[in-house]
């Protein structure tokens, strides 16, 4: 799904569940992406690899934009990194969970890259865009949780705002994030007015 959606979010609940069912031993979440994957010597990177996936042993390793891993320049080393992978993923299925994420259309090619990956990663969640409507209940709630209120004659003003933000159409747009965001400008331009 595209950024700001809940991926990382969700991931790290599934440690926190798994841990909880006695399905991993530890539930912690470890997140990398490819620079803590990846070296740049050969042999090097099987070695990476295997000490990233060592650390998130017995809880959810969560790879984001995991499509980058398959690179296609000469000299590359994401096929002994997701080679590597593979292997620990057969050996240690009882107490070791995978996650990769990224973009729907680019995780859709990334999964045909290998045929090892559709037997092991056999599950998907699709996250869809956010609307303009959850966006201000996202920005309401995030306000909320920080100790602010906005006003009636705000959120009106607010929803309107939304739904002409051109970035919302962009697939690289924030969602959540951006509420976040949002919010924080909101903060800092009232520190100032206050100050």
């Amino acid at each position: 799904g595209p950024p700001g959606t809940g991926k990382t979010e969700i991931a790290r609940l599934f440690g926190k569940i798994f841990k909880s069912l006695g399905i991993l031993s530890k539930g912690h979440f470890v997140e990398v992406d490819r620079s803590n994957l990846i070296a740049g010597y050969i042999g090097q990177t099987a070695n990476k690899t295997q000490e990233v996936l060592k650390s998130a042993l017995g809880g959810v390793l969560f790879i984001d934009e995991a499509y980058s891993l398959n690179s296609l320049t000469s000299g590359d080393f994401g096929k002994e990194c997701i080679a590597t992978m593979l292997k620990f993923m057969e050996d240690h299925r009882e107490d070791f969970v995978l996650i990769a994420a990224g973009y729907e259309n680019e995780m859709k090619e990334f999964l045909k890259t290998n045929t090892g990956f559709k037997s092991r990663f056999n599950s998907q969640l699709y996250f869809p865009k956010f609307t303009e409507k959850e966006l201000l209940e996202i920005l309401l709630k995030i306000s909320q949780d920080k100790g602010y209120e906005i006003q009636d004659s705000s959120k009106n003003l607010l929803k309107n705002k939304l739904a002409k933000i051109s970035e919302f159409k962009k697939p690289t747009f924030g969602n959540a994030r951006s509420m976040r965001n949002l919010l924080e400008i909101a903060i800092k331009n009232q520190a100032e007015r206050l100050m």
